[in-house]
């Protein structure tokens, strides 16, 4: 038994409630290293001699990482204060026990000897999500380049590469005008990249907070697209830049005018004044990164974080918007994120709070700050699954695991998974314009659980290096339109929703043979079983243990093979059934007859039944028989 490799902390983490008297608790463990683990637990408070509260539960392993496995417990159980400790049964047959940080070879009875929960009880630390969330498709905009409701010069709109000083003139009413096409494709949110009034083509250097820029259009226009989207069953994410304003922003601009005498010098980490952040100089105030142009503002400062605050609740009240993505949330304080939550959720508790991060972010998602991240690890597993090709699939899959088993149960659902965005070069470019390999990294985003992040463009396999060529104008002209990709993107997410066994049934088994570089992934619920196969190879793979059997993405009887970079979705289970191959008549009496008699064989067995469906009888020359011969 690997002793170093157990780990378990009385933290939100590994111990939580996620509803009243139902708690969760994990363990960290070696990878392979045990045969069982065993839960006991009970209630501290009662005594034994007047009741006894022990239990037991074997835990399940929930999840696996490149070194770790991961069990769980749910305990349902009334009580003021949970004790409990973990027996340990390797694949050698050594028995350990453990409980508060301590390993013993005997059962532990001493409840001072346990692990101890009471905060676990107090209700209203739970992490709660909106309930609308999980699961549920993104789509994001980058609003100046996705559609112009005036007409545009298609010259300059298709431009390639584009610069950051290219005007597209794209607005809030050219979002509007193309809801059609989000609602088609299946999104649920629309996430859209900064709105408020900034001189820059990206918006992330705000002059305003409660003017959406002139370019875009009114805060009208806003609440029309809010409305419309609502009409139409979708939710609307808006980006928070919070973190730093533009040298307009009226703070900023008093103490480039005022110097020393303005009020608002505590807004900001100044270093020293005159100020200087010219472009190519290192400022002498902090900043996003060594950006002059976007100082950092103090939300340490109280009247600061109020500002801020009162923003983020204006926008939800004034347009009735569902979520505030957060730019490069991890640059502020936990501080901050805790009292931003808790003046948002008192103004409508279903909004949706997304941080941008690109790395683990388990310590903003205790359910106190975010309720999820643009899930970046994704992302960059995926380029190096696919693009980069260095890493294998059992490494995918074991990558996945590591965050699966370290997140917050409720928060895993609400995963943002992209595979690009307005920060990143396109995939379709990073792969080196393999639209193959776009095609299954669109599988794996679509078809594995959490809401999907789909970039404007995608769908039509638009190109893009690095920022600012990631953000090209949309391919609204058919020649540009890679049709056969929508149609890709539109049968995943057909799928995705109707069978909710895909993201939302349990894992069963995960099967990775990296030999043959494919992934099988078994998914139960209730009524179905489903394998999800995965085809990361450049040669066709064949899986006939599932051949004969329902392949739901071509909507055909599965023959056993998936092509080249391609998926495949095959129901092993219906309605609890089991389902049988399939029997393909064809198949039998070309066996029997070779083709051309096997046609004929086919065509006059179809026009005998016909005829006694019909209730007469049918010539062995009748014209359906002739026309076959």
């Amino acid at each position: 038994m690997e002793y170093s490799a157990i780990f378990h902390d009385m933290d939100k983490r590994f111990c939580y409630a996620i509803e009243k008297d139902l708690f969760v608790i994990r363990v960290q463990v070696k990878k392979d290293d045990m045969k069982e683990i065993i839960l006991h637990y009970e209630d501290k408070y009662i005594p034994m001699e007047r009741e006894d509260t022990r239990k037991t539960i074997v835990m399940k392993k929930v999840a696996t990482s490149q070194f770790n496995d991961y069990y769980e417990a749910q305990v349902r159980m009334h009580l003021i204060c949970l004790r409990y400790f973990f027996e340990f049964t390797d694949m050698q047959g050594e028995k350990v026990y453990y409980g508060n940080y301590e390993f013993d070879k005997e059962s532990i009875t001493n409840r001072d000897r346990m692990f101890d929960c009471p905060q676990n009880l107090r209700e209203e630390e739970m992490f709660e999500v909106p309930d609308w969330a999980a699961n549920k498709v993104v789509y994001q905009i980058f609003p100046s380049r996705f559609a112009a409701s005036q007409p545009v010069d298609k010259k300059l709109w298709y431009k390639a590469p584009i610069t950051p000083m290219d005007d597209l003139h794209g607005d809030l009413r050219g979002i509007i005008d193309h809801l059609d096409h989000i609602q088609d494709l299946g999104i649920d949110v629309i996430y859209m990249t900064p709105s408020f009034k900034s001189d820059s083509c990206h918006k992330y250097d705000t002059i305003d907070y409660y003017e959406i820029d002139p370019s875009f259009g009114t805060k009208e226009d806003l609440k029309e697209l809010v409305q419309k989207a609502h009409d139409r069953g979708m939710k609307v994410v808006m980006d928070a830049v919070f973190n730093h304003t533009g040298k307009e922003f009226f703070a900023f601009k008093d103490i480039l005018e005022k110097g020393e005498k303005s009020k608002y010098l505590d807004w900001y980490y100044i270093d020293e004044l005159p100020l200087k952040g010219e472009w190519g100089e290192i400022p002498n105030f902090l900043c996003f990164g060594y950006y002059g142009g976007m100082p950092k503002l103090n939300l340490k400062n109280p009247e600061v974080a109020n500002y801020i605050t009162d923003v983020a609740c204006y926008w939800i009240r004034e347009c009735d918007i569902d979520g505030w993505r957060l730019d490069v949330g991890d640059e502020i304080s936990h501080f901050f994120w805790k009292r931003f939550r808790r003046a948002i959720k008192a103004v409508k508790k279903d909004m949706l709070i997304i941080g941008e991060i690109w790395h683990y972010a388990g310590d903003f998602l205790e359910g106190d700050e975010w309720d999820t991240v643009m899930n970046y690890p994704f992302y960059l597993n995926l380029i190096d699954l696919l693009a980069d090709e260095k890493i294998s699939v059992s490494q995918f899959v074991q990558n996945l695991g590591y965050l699966k088993g370290r997140l917050h149960k409720k928060c895993y659902p609400l995963m943002w998974n992209l595979i690009d965005s307005h920060d990143t070069a396109r995939f379709l470019h990073l792969c080196k314009d393999n639209k193959k390999k776009q095609h299954l990294a669109a599988a794996f985003q679509l078809l594995l659980p959490g809401m999907p992040m789909i970039y404007y463009g995608d769908e039509y396999a638009m190109p893009g290096a690095n920022d600012p060529d990631c953000r090209r104008g949309m391919y609204w002209d058919e020649e540009y339109q890679d049709k056969e990709m929508f149609e890709w993107y539109k049968r995943l997410l057909q799928v995705r929703k109707a069978h909710t066994c895909i993201v939302e049934g349990e894992l069963a088994e995960a099967i990775t043979r990296d030999e043959d570089e494919t992934i099988v992934l078994i998914r139960k619920n209730g009524e179905e079983t489903i394998a999800l196969i995965f085809n990361c190879s450049d040669h066709t793979k064949e899986f006939k243990e599932y051949a004969q059997k329902q392949e739901l993405l071509t909507e055909k009887v599965f023959d056993g093979k998936v092509e080249a970079f391609d998926a495949a979705v095959i129901v092993l289970v219906e309605q609890g059934v089991e389902v049988q191959p399939r029997v393909d008549p064809f198949v039998d009496l070309v066996a029997e007859h070779g083709v051309d008699h096997g046609v004929a064989a086919l065509l006059e067995t179809g026009a005998a039944v016909l005829g006694l469906a019909l209730g007469g009888q049918v010539a062995a020359d009748a014209p359906f028989v002739q026309f076959a011969g």
